[in-house]
């Protein structure tokens, strides 16, 4: 397969991680008891990788910035992504840090667990980027930030507004590990949102982001902070959409859930993808919900998400509600 060269759609920056994971048991084992899955996996997660793969398989073009280990599942990721179609022309690799790895466990009817170990994706900086990469893209995304310690604020701010200024859609996704104080997040927050086009935070993260637990009152608040577009994704219960058109919750596409992992990044490639394509806010959210509850129905993070074929065929015979909230 030709691999997406300089020229992508989608330059996609942040983690790519080996997933280590679990098709679904039926409950957490005791300590000492062995529980049975009838599946166990090895694949390639992380914000950035997980949104490069759907985009292809979505027809647009991606490439990957980020970093792995030179080690055994650092070429494993680099491999997967290649026969993905993604371009891996700046997945930089470390001898200083091992490749980022995620054990996922599922359990049936729970969320998942997540045991993680940061490595070589604690190495990312933004300099994988320079300035003149902007002209060549359509749309920078930026997945995992918060999750990639030597990435400061003031640097991503940079990096947004130089992209920005080139004409390239802005689009930014968080993972938020559990040792940051919430200060720190909005110290962080006020410093970005402004060069921000689109912040796609799921409700929970929202809710450590802002203090608030209802989600339109987090996509507001994240909104005031300076970003264009703010979307909080609440799983099965659809997304809170604050942007220029007002508040608006929309629903959620009725699915068999088998698994939750990539949910989100295919959430936020089908959003990417209608952006590409020229479509309205509420066109990229249904996208953006097709691709999500494609994903939930099979194990791993890209293994279940629709092509473009299935993607159309899937959003010509099912609709999204929207409800205007304020």
């Amino acid at each position: 397969m030709e691999l997406a060269g300089a020229g992508a759609d989608c330059l996609c920056l942040g983690l790519a991680v080996a997933d280590h994971l679990c098709s679904p048991i039926a409950r957490m084992p005791d300590a000492g008891e062995l529980a049975i899955s009838d599946r166990l996996e090895l694949a390639v997660g992380g914000c950035a990788a997980n949104v490069a793969v759907d985009l292809v398989r979505n027809g647009c073009t991606a490439g990957i910035a980020g970093c792995v280990g030179d080690d055994l599942f650092g070429a494993f990721v680099r491999g997967e992504l290649e026969r993905a179609g993604v371009c891996t022309d700046k997945l930089r690799v470390t001898r200083t840090a091992p490749t980022s790895g995620t054990l996922i466990v599922n359990v049936r009817g729970e969320d998942r667990r997540f045991i993680h170990a940061i490595g070589a994706n604690g190495e990312i900086d933004g300099t994988e980027i320079d300035d003149a990469d902007w002209t060549r893209h359509r749309v920078l995304y930026v997945g995992g930030y918060f999750a990639m310690p030597r990435f400061s604020p003031g640097g991503l701010a940079q990096m947004l507004s130089a992209a920005r200024g080139a004409g390239c859609a802005t689009v930014v996704d968080v993972v938020l590990p559990g040792h940051i104080h919430a200060a720190a997040y909005r110290a962080a927050l006020e410093e970005f949102l402004p060069h921000c086009d689109v912040f796609l935070p799921n409700t929970e993260e929202a809710a450590r982001l802002t203090g608030l637990s209802s989600p339109h009152e987090q996509a507001a608040a994240l909104r005031d902070l300076g970003a264009r577009t703010v979307i909080v994704t609440c799983g099965g219960q659809g997304c809170v959409i604050a942007s220029d058109e007002g508040l608006v919750r929309a629903s959620a596409f009725p699915v068999e859930f088998v698994d939750g992992t990539g949910s989100g990044d295919a959430f936020d490639a089908g959003y990417i993808a209608g952006l590409l394509q020229g479509e309205s806010t509420w066109e990229c959210v249904a996208r953006g919900s097709a691709l999500g509850a494609s994903c939930v129905q099979a194990t791993g993070a890209t293994s279940g998400v629709f092509t473009a074929e299935q993607t159309e065929e899937f959003l010509r015979s099912h609709r999204l509600e929207f409800t205007r909230i304020v």
